[in-house]
């Protein structure tokens, strides 16, 4: 069975005992100092933040196979980008020094801003990301409910693609013989089962919604509070460490 990227793994760790606002934040800002600096060792640097994060969280696991994922484009980046780079010193044949500056930019920048969203999934309910959306920062419930049932979504939707290709396979349809253009040419007329079943499935939870009173949700309506605790403070702390130094280095 494939492990599902965006399904929360309990646990009683750091960043699982973090306010929710406060793990937005930090992806955020991780994000955001990728793109100011250019420094290379600052840039291994975040790396290492998001490798930390994930082990420090206990999902391991899913922090590597989201790596080895990531991988295999940021290959396929980073010979593009030392093929169409032609500035800077030659190094062997067409490949220039600043060509492989910056495909080592490109790559790794992909990876730490790719990185932090899906491992904030994994430790943080959807439930308690919405919440703390509407009672902290004042997101209007229906906005925060739009994002957390599209995160919700994204995994059923994938399992049910995997089951209409299984169907498919069971009819000799190969797709594991299929490479590039011709897999993707088989696999696009199956989007029009995956959009009739996703029509439907919208059709009712937007008919549970309204009987649950979705337009009567208020920011007083959450039982569950979400304090801000040393914890926060620290991780706060930690972000603006990270854009003065993203600054310095930039």
């Amino acid at each position: 069975m494939k492990t599902n990227l965006f399904q929360y793994v309990p646990g009683n760790s750091v960043i699982h005992r973090m306010n929710p606002v406060t793990k937005i934040l930090l992806t955020i800002v991780i994000c955001v100092a990728a793109f100011l600096s250019g420094n290379l060792f600052y840039l291994a640097g975040l790396l290492v933040v998001d490798l930390l994060i994930g082990i420090i969280a206990g999902v391991a696991g899913k922090t590597w196979t989201i790596f080895k994922g990531l991988l295999k484009i940021a290959i396929f980046l980073f010979v593009l980008q030392i093929l169409l780079v032609r500035n800077g010193t030659p190094v062997l044949w067409i490949i220039t020094d600043e060509g492989l500056l910056t495909a080592a930019r490109v790559v790794i920048r992909l990876v730490v801003v790719c990185m932090p969203l899906a491992l904030v999934l994994a430790v943080t309910r959807v439930t308690d990301l919405t919440n703390s959306l509407v009672q902290v920062l004042h997101v209007p419930y229906q906005y925060a409910f739009t994002l957390s049932t599209a995160i919700r979504f994204v995994p059923q939707f994938l399992e049910e693609m995997a089951g209409i290709m299984e169907a498919q396979t069971a009819r000799g349809v190969a797709f594991d013989k299929a490479r590039g253009l011709k897999k993707f040419s088989m696999i696009l007329p199956l989007c029009a089962p995956l959009l009739i079943s996703s029509v439907r499935r919208t059709d009712q939870t937007a008919a549970a919604a309204e009987v649950r009173g979705f337009r009567l949700r208020t920011r007083t309506s959450g039982y569950k509070k979400y304090p801000f605790t040393a914890v926060d403070l620290g991780a706060v702390l930690f972000c603006a460490l990270l854009l003065a130094g993203a600054i310095l280095l930039k």
